[in-house]
């Protein structure tokens, strides 16, 4: 076992006159966002696509860094005995106890692409995890010629110390030699079924490819929990069409949700400058990237040939201009803030924050911008059985912290 670390640092915020839904005081208040916008030309297809007006919690809250130490860790899943799996991006996952204590590496793993954006990313159990022990990650597979986002799954040791009869489910293809919009993050439906976000590996010549059913570039995947395609998936049967795609025309989806009571699909995506947007990602439905997009390149230019709307493309249910650079993102329930039952909760890596996102009738009405004071690089995000939120940064010196009531 690595040395325990103390959780040696809390912030106190009181945030007071709430404002928004879902229980709290229906008056708005002016957006969290102030900035001006990257495009100041393109407006929103609806109101409240953007710069929903802002929310406070009314309650006091703390935030506690709990474990330190950690090298760019990815994903979070929290075990059934309250400890906590996190991958760390280089090629290591590993067990955190509830009060900071983290393991030596999990041994078992495939090896990783770890290069740029790619290594290990995203963990999660099975829904069955209680039966089989299974867990399933994603990652930056080395292949001849290059890499792509692989899921794959294994047996976790009684111990906690390995994973076993390791199997890889799915490889998104085709391979490319790039580092960058492996996305992935990974989650269970209602139903068993496995969903991935992918990204398009960003480079130019390989945007198109998010248009293109041929690749899974640039696409949210559906398999079953063995990786075998459902027959009921939207483009089986369509010729020329890879079977696993669930939707298209995506370009780095770093997060996923499933809506409770509803099962409902949600996926965040980076953009570009101005571009970052929450989606409800529906079956067989085209998201429009390339040529449909909010925001600017990153060199300040406008996206080549892109307009804001297009027939045949979906509306992101919210985009963010400035970005966030969101990460991980789940739905908020549990018995600490009843107010923010059903909410969004999501990342922000270069926004240094966790954004809430209040919904009603599927848009966004309100939101708040918690552990700002944090001032690190949020990654991913997830609630604990008591109804506590607890977060991981992406740095070299990695921490995991609980968001709780003070």
């Amino acid at each position: 076992m690595r040395p325990i670390v103390l959780a040696a640092s809390a912030s106190l915020l009181v945030l007071a006159a709430a404002c928004g839904a879902n229980g709290q005081d229906a008056a708005p208040g002016a957006p969290v966002e102030t900035r001006p916008a990257n495009n100041p030309d393109q407006k929103p297809a609806f109101e409240g696509q953007t710069r929903a007006p802002g929310v406070r919690t009314e309650a006091a809250l703390s935030h506690s860094v709990v474990a330190s130490g950690l090298v760019h860790p990815w994903g979070l899943a929290l075990l059934p005995d309250g400890q906590w799996l996190v991958t760390e991006k280089p090629g290591r996952m590993r067990v955190v106890s509830a009060d900071g204590r983290i393991s030596e590496p999990i041994t078992g793993l495939p090896a990783v692409a770890a290069r740029g954006q790619g290594g290990l990313l995203d963990v999660i159990l099975s829904p069955t995890f209680a039966q089989d022990r299974l867990i399933y990650w994603s990652y930056a597979e080395p292949r001849d010629g290059g890499n792509g986002t692989a899921v794959a799954r294994g047996r976790l040791s009684d111990d906690l110390s390995k994973v076993e009869n390791v199997q890889v489910i799915f490889h998104a293809l085709p391979t490319y030699d790039g580092d960058k919009h492996f996305g992935s993050s990974l989650a269970f439906a209602p139903d068993g079924k496995l969903f991935i976000t992918l990204g398009e590996r960003s480079d130019k010549p390989m945007r198109p490819q998010a248009q293109d059913l041929g690749s899974h570039m640039g696409k949210t995947i559906r398999i079953n929990a063995d990786g075998s395609v459902p027959s009921d998936n939207p483009f089986v049967g369509q010729p020329g069409a890879k079977p696993e795609i669930w939707s298209l025309g995506h370009r780095n989806m770093q997060g996923i949700a499933v809506q409770p009571g509803t099962g409902a699909i949600w996926t965040v995506e980076h953009g570009t400058r101005g571009g970052d947007e929450i989606n409800l990602d529906q079956a067989g439905k085209n998201y429009g990237w390339p040529g449909v997009a909010y925001g600017i390149e990153y060199n300040g230019s406008a996206i080549p040939e892109a307009v804001t709307a297009r027939e045949g493309t979906e509306q992101p249910v919210y985009y963010w201009d400035p970005v966030i650079a969101p990460g991980g993102m789940t739905f908020y329930s549990g018995a600490m803030f009843p107010g923010w039952n059903g909410n969004l909760l999501v990342t922000g890596l270069g926004g240094k924050q966790l954004a809430r996102l209040v919904l009603e009738n599927n848009r966004v009405v309100g939101e708040e911008r918690l552990l700002t004071d944090l001032n690190a690089r949020i990654r991913d995000v997830a609630v604990a059985a008591d109804g506590a939120v607890w977060v991981i940064t992406d740095e070299e010196d990695g921490k995991l912290v609980r968001l709780a009531k003070q």
